[in-house]
């Protein structure tokens, strides 16, 4: 699953429900069959039951947001009982009975419902003996609004017709809502899916169609292919006005499929898979095992994920899909690209071979992440994708820094635990840290353990040390000690470097390990086995794993870096003198090492660990004609200080005039639109610099937004092109009545499900608080449509947290019922969580102590740490910030004179 968040490289760009399971800690190293947990594997539901095979049908009444359904279940008794559980979830059922696999006679069953527990008990008369069984079960439930189970997304199509489609999603814990089942990734089974399908609509599985068997009523009834031994959270199901697109690789049918009309937007998709298929067949030594791989486009939006990996049927929201020349930025394209190698990367890393319980979710995430990152730099190169390696494992460390993070194998007992494993931690520190695994055990090395686990566990279940395991036996000898310590414990490493001398040509690290932390900086540091790569620049590579203290010699002499090529999660700190002998030699870096370099003194800035200034001179040093793509972080770097400064216009107006000098020569030199032949980063650049200067306030690029907004008047595709709501995004911010209410218009009349969707978010991000409010109200209106109205709370809350939080609490079960249930817990934390405001932490908490549990409050025990963090922090910056202003306009004075 990709979830839905900001990409860090595209800032360059611009009551829940508790669930008791018995838990008992997963051995390490214990493969599952795929025939039920093993002893030891966390389960929700009573041993001894083993499902084998579901054969479904189910009914759609779309109009209704009903549906009846019907299922066969092959089971396999290990011991005798008269009652079987199995999951269910806002289901009703009209009939239960079972019967002895081949001759027997079937036996009536009462069906009891424990909602709390999301499960059903199905009670017979007599007693099972041990054997094989069918049990059918006849059925009925909800089409939702928001995407659990099967959910309907309404849209209005290119003649502006409504329109109504169909689709599942099911991770983490809901095909239990589309049929009972036995819903945990260890119970795999092989699925046989029908469905009615209404006239004039075609609908989509995991298999190809095998059988269409038309209806009295005009209705089809479709039958797909029998799918491989899969978890229950993989099956999908979609319907509707659809077409579909295909093209073939080896044996593969690779296909896109979307609403009428839109299929040549999602070239890109196909595209994609036909490069990246071979690819993946090759890496994981396991072709892809299934006949066809779609890629399915749905309108509207999750506030939680964008793309999930359903088995032989990728579901992805159109936002995260389509490509529309017109209106799509290339940063966005680059993100289409790799959603869909992320995706596809899942269909080996979490389809074939699934996590045994939850508590490995990491194994399914990260490795997709990095996955996607491999293979798109091997495809795209000149996207310099390696980069947002840098930007993930920043994303991480934003987590991974407070008292309140988790480790990467995090036990999970709840339904609420489980939607709230899907993080930063999970995604982008499992990447960071496969990444320096595969550096330590080198590619090759690393290719191998891969391949032996793929072959060695296929179609089965696993926990997270099989690959250790597989990797190890590949010749990656001691790589199971370090995984251990960054997997199985929280927190970030400080490398230190506690001196550095140079003699004969030698440079001598004595280096030191501590703990970086934004909030506990006097706990007792954990420690790790920290791989350490290290060099002199331009000098030759030298390697070593820092235990506590250790000394590193490096040949050559002047400035180093002791986390080469970012490999490494942990944070360097070096002596001053090294920062400012990177600084000035910054260019002779590696893009990669130069992003690493920014990222890690800003935030030893914000931790206190050394004077904030160190790091506004490192960014200040970038020169003007450094790499575009590290050009690209700086707009970033400039808003950082300018949001400490909320309140004090003043001072957000000298760091505004500094910003402008800094990069009003780049964007003069790259322009306001794009050149032919221009370099592969220049897009991106400039999409970076216009929307971080235009949301800032610069002048020349406001009046020029307004510039072209204006000629929309005469010419309505005078805005067409990938900058197109990067120009109305500032538009938006600094709109008064009238320009709201025609981008308000604008949202009515869009061509299309997406360019309406963004265009109703845009509503949300005016600064002007009288119009923040008037996009609340509309939020709660059936005008933006069932999936856009959270995305305008989310707007309104970057400029108006506050007002967003507020608006919420009192339409508390309004808001909840426009959003998904697994978000539900984490929502108000995402609206407030970048407060600095000790009322707002108060507020947060409030709410967490009246509505949520223990369990599923994490997330906004988290929001309220970096709150209060936040505020203490930005107190301390200030004057180091204005101190620093001063003495940059004191030194530009005196050039002047």
């Amino acid at each position: 699953m990709e979830i839905s968040r900001r990409f860090n490289r595209l800032k360059r760009a611009s009551a829940p429900l508790a669930l008791a399971l018995a838990i008992m800690a997963a051995p390490q190293g214990m493969a599952q069959t795929g025939d039920g947990p093993a002893a030891g594997v966390t389960t929700q539901l009573p041993r001894g039951v083993v499902p084998g095979h579901y054969a479904i049908r189910v009914t759609p009444d779309a109009a209704n947001l009903r549906f009846t359904g019907e299922v066969t279940i092959d089971l396999t008794l290990a011991q005798a009982t008269n009652a079987i559980t199995l999951n269910a979830a806002d289901l009703a059922f009209a009939s239960a009975a079972i019967a002895p696999e081949g001759k027997g006679k079937a036996a009536n069953g009462t069906v009891a419902v424990n909602a709390a527990a999301q499960t059903a008990t199905i009670r017979f008369a007599k007693e099972l003996a041990p054997g094989k069984y069918k049990l059918s079960i006849r059925y009925s439930g909800v089409i939702n609004q928001q995407a659990n189970g099967l959910f309907a997304l309404d849209y209005k199509d290119g003649s502006g017709a409504d329109k109504r489609a169909l689709f599942t999603q099911f991770e983490a814990p809901d095909a239990r809502r589309f049929v009972p089942s036995w819903d945990e990734p260890s119970y795999k089974a092989t699925f046989d899916l029908s469905v009615v399908v209404p006239k004039g609509q075609m609908a989509v599985g995991n298999m190809p169609i095998t059988q269409s068997t038309p209806q009295k009523d005009g209705s089809t009834l479709v039958t797909f292919g029998t799918t491989p031994k899969m978890s229950t959270y993989l099956l999908f199901l979609g319907l509707g006005e659809l077409e579909r697109m295909t093209t073939k690789v080896g044996e593969t049918e690779l296909g896109v499929v979307t609403g009428k009309g839109n299929v040549k937007k999602a070239q890109l998709a196909l595209d994609a898979s036909a490069e990246i298929l071979p690819w993946f067949n090759d890496y994981f030594g396991v072709p892809f095992p299934l006949p066809k791989l779609d890629n399915v486009a749905g309108p509207g939006q999750s506030q939680f994920f964008s793309a999930m990996e359903n088995w032989g049927a990728i579901f992805t929201f159109e936002r995260a899909m389509l490509v529309d020349p017109k209106s799509t930025s290339e940063a966005t394209r680059r993100t289409v690209y790799e959603i869909v190698a992320h995706e596809m990367a899942h269909q080996w890393f979490g389809d074939l071979v699934t996590m045994a319980w939850w508590d490995d979710l990491w194994l399914n995430e990260g490795f997709a992440s990095w996955m996607a990152t491999k293979v798109t730099d091997r495809m795209k190169p000149e996207w310099d994708m390696l980069l947002t390696r840098v930007d993930g494992r920043e994303r991480a460390m934003g987590l991974d820094a407070y008292a309140t993070t988790h480790p990467v194998i995090q036990q999970v007992r709840t339904v609420d635990e489980v939607s709230q494993a899907f993080d930063a931690i999970t995604y982008q520190k499992g990447e960071a840290v496969i990444t320096m695994l595969e550096s330590f055990a080198g590619e090759d090395v690393w290719r191998e353990g891969i391949r032996a686990y793929m072959k060695a566990h296929a179609y089965g279940n696993t926990v997270t040390n099989d690959l250790w395991t597989a990797v190890e036996n590949a010749g990656a000898k001691g790589l199971t000690a370090i995984a251990h310590d960054f997997t199985m414990q929280p927190g970030i490493p400080l490398v230190k470097v506690d001196a550095a001398q140079c003699v004969n040509g030698t440079t001598r690290l004595a280096l030191s390990q501590g703990e970086f932390s934004r909030d506990a900086k006097d706990k007792t540091p954990l420690k790790w086995h920290v791989p350490i790569k290290a060099q002199v620049a331009d000098g030759e590579t030298r390697s070593m794993i820092l235990e506590g203290k250790g000394t590193l010699e490096l040949p050559g002499c002047g400035a180093y870096v002791v986390n080469l090529g970012q490999a490494g999660y942990y944070r360097s700190l070096y002596p001053a003198e090294n920062v400012a002998a990177l600084a000035k030699d910054f260019t002779k870096l590696a893009p990669i090492d130069q992003s690493g370099l920014l990222a890690d003194n800003w935030q030893l800035g914000l931790g206190g660990y050394q004077p904030m200034s160190r790091a506004m001179d490192l960014v200040d040093a970038v020169p003007s004609d450094a790499s575009d793509i590290i050009l690209a972080d700086l707009p970033a770097y400039m808003n950082g200080p300018r949001d400490i400064f909320v309140g004090d216009e003043g001072t957000q107006k000298r760091i505004l005039a500094y910003s402008s000098a800094k990069l009003t020569p780049i964007l003069t030199r790259i322009g306001y639109d794009a050149k032919e032949g221009e370099g592969a980063q220049v897009p991106v650049l400039r999409q970076s610099i216009i929307a971080t200067l235009g949301g800032m306030g610069d002048e020349a690029v406001l009046a020029e937004a307004r510039r072209r907004f204006a000629a929309l008047e005469e010419n309505p595709a005078a805005l067409d092109g990938p900058l197109k709501f990067v120009w109305l995004g500032v538009v938006a911010q600094y709109a008064d009545q009238p320009t709201w209410d025609r981008l308000r218009a604008m949202a009515n009349a869009a061509p299309s499900a997406l360019e309406r969707s963004q265009l109703f978010t845009l509503l949300g991000r005016a600064k002007d608080p009288a119009l923040a409010e008037q996009a609340l109200k509309l939020a709660l209106t059936d005008e933006p449509g069932k999936t856009t109205s959270a995305a305008i709370i989310a707007a309104v809350s970057v400029d108006h947290d506050r007002r967003a939080v507020d608006f919420v609490l009192a339409n508390r079960e309004k808001y909840e019922a426009l959003i998904d249930v697994s978000a539900r817990s984490q929502a108000l934390a995402r609206l407030g969580g970048n407060s600095a405001d000790l009322a707002m932490a108060d507020k947060l908490n409030a709410y967490a102590d009246r509505y949520l549990t223990p369990e599923s409050r994490k997330v906004i025990d988290r929001a309220i740490a970096a709150i209060r963090t936040r505020v203490v922090t930005w107190a301390r910056l200030k004057p180091e910030i204005i101190a620093w202003l001063d003495a940059k306009e004191k030194a530009g004075a005196a050039r002047r004179r």
